[in-house]
């Protein structure tokens, strides 16, 4: 369906940048930025607030695109897709969590995680339930799926995003601040359920501010004025290895 290259990367930006218009002229978010992350790790992307993190990982998730340069994620040139081309390819490829977790206040948990089953096609109504508890029940709230979202703790609102994400087996899950709004006990069980998920093939970006991640990540990208300033392997990259996607 797509024009492919072979790369050594499952994730490869070259030489991208992003301007944003404003009153005072063009704001440039990432600049030239050059990156290559190899598939199944557990990526952290840090920096401090308006250093670009948060602009990167939604130029991979296809939510954004480049003013210059190219964004492949396994290969796929998500920057020349048209806007039909990326919705599909988004809703079958990415998941991504937020936050504030953005989960449809008027809607079961359980109808939360079918949602994305649903507006792709990719399970019958009984196939996607069943998927749906599976997934609820492997990041530990299935208990919760006939509830609504408001009666939920914040850390269970999140671990049921981190289900929803994962709805249509996506290869790359990107993850905005999702330990945020989390106290740091729940922060930490949320980065372990997603630390975990490389160990099924995943490959998972996560940006954040304010933890220290070369315990848990298996790579740190440093970001700086939007450029890449620095690369690390961290603690998790001396995991057992495991198959990966």
């Amino acid at each position: 369906m797509f024009n492919t290259e072979a790369t050594d990367h499952f994730i490869d930006l070259r030489n991208v940048s992003r301007t944003f218009a404003g009153p005072r002229g063009g704001f440039t978010a990432l600049d030239r930025v050059e990156l290559g992350l190899p598939a199944g790790e557990f990526v952290a992307v840090v920096g401090k607030s308006g250093s670009g993190k948060s602009t990167l990982i939604n130029l991979l998730a296809g939510i954004d695109r480049p003013t210059a340069g190219e964004v492949r994620v396994g290969s796929v040139p998500v920057h020349a897709l048209d806007e039909s081309a990326l919705a599909a390819w988004r809703g079958r490829n990415v998941g991504v969590v937020f936050q504030f977790f953005q989960l449809l206040p008027t809607l079961t948990i359980l109808e939360n995680v079918t949602l994305p089953m649903d507006f792709c096609g990719t399970r019958r109504p009984a196939e996607a339930r069943e998927m749906a508890l599976t997934l609820l029940e492997n990041v530990g709230v299935a208990d919760q799926a006939q509830k609504l979202p408001s009666a939920l703790s914040g850390g269970e609102q999140q671990r049921a995003a981190i289900a929803r994400a994962l709805a249509n087996d996506p290869a790359l899950l990107v993850a905005d601040e999702p330990t945020g709004n989390l106290d740091s006990q729940t922060a930490d069980s949320v980065l372990d359920l997603l630390a975990g998920l490389t160990r099924r093939g995943k490959t998972v970006v996560m940006v954040t501010h304010e933890r220290d991640m070369a315990g848990i990540a298996d790579r740190i990208v440093t970001l700086a004025d939007g450029r890449v300033v620095s690369q690390a392997r961290g603690v998790g990259a001396r995991r057992p290895e495991v198959a990966r996607a």
